[in-house]
């Protein structure tokens, strides 16, 4: 019980592993001055309103800082083709002698299966006297 706990526990973490270095996302910041107004993981961030009251003659005190987060494009695959031969002969014997662990059982012939025994009137043997020691 304990190992499938522990199993479970596992493979749950691997595919998650696998899964986030897969993934790219980009944080999007906005900044005024020197202070941090707002991050956004998913989405555009929202500009605060210095922006909006800045004329064009003006340098505005705002910017924006876009990170990008790359995930890994490609998994790398093996498939049975690519291995050796000598790899490729040693696996197939492995399974083959694995699948050949498990044969079924011969299903056994009962030449009395359908016989029914007579019923029992009287103990015989308590009659005739005669016990087993």
């Amino acid at each position: 019980m304990k190992y499938l706990l522990t199993h479970k526990i596992f493979a749950v973490t691997l595919s998650a592993l696998v899964l986030l270095s897969t993934f790219s996302f980009t944080v999007e910041k906005h900044y005024c001055g020197n202070t941090l107004v707002d991050v956004s993981v998913f989405s555009e961030v929202k500009g605060c309103d210095m922006e909006m009251k800045a004329t064009s003659k003006k340098k505005t005190c705002c910017k924006d800082t876009v990170d990008v987060i790359e995930g890994q494009d490609e998994l790398n695959t093996v498939s049975f083709d690519d291995l050796l031969f000598s790899k490729q002969l040693l696996v197939s014997t492995y399974v083959y002698g694995y699948v050949s662990l498990f044969e079924s059982v011969q299903k056994r012939v009962i030449p009395h299966k359908d016989y029914s025994p007579p019923d029992i009137i009287f103990d015989i043997q308590l009659l005739d006297e005669v016990f087993l020691i």
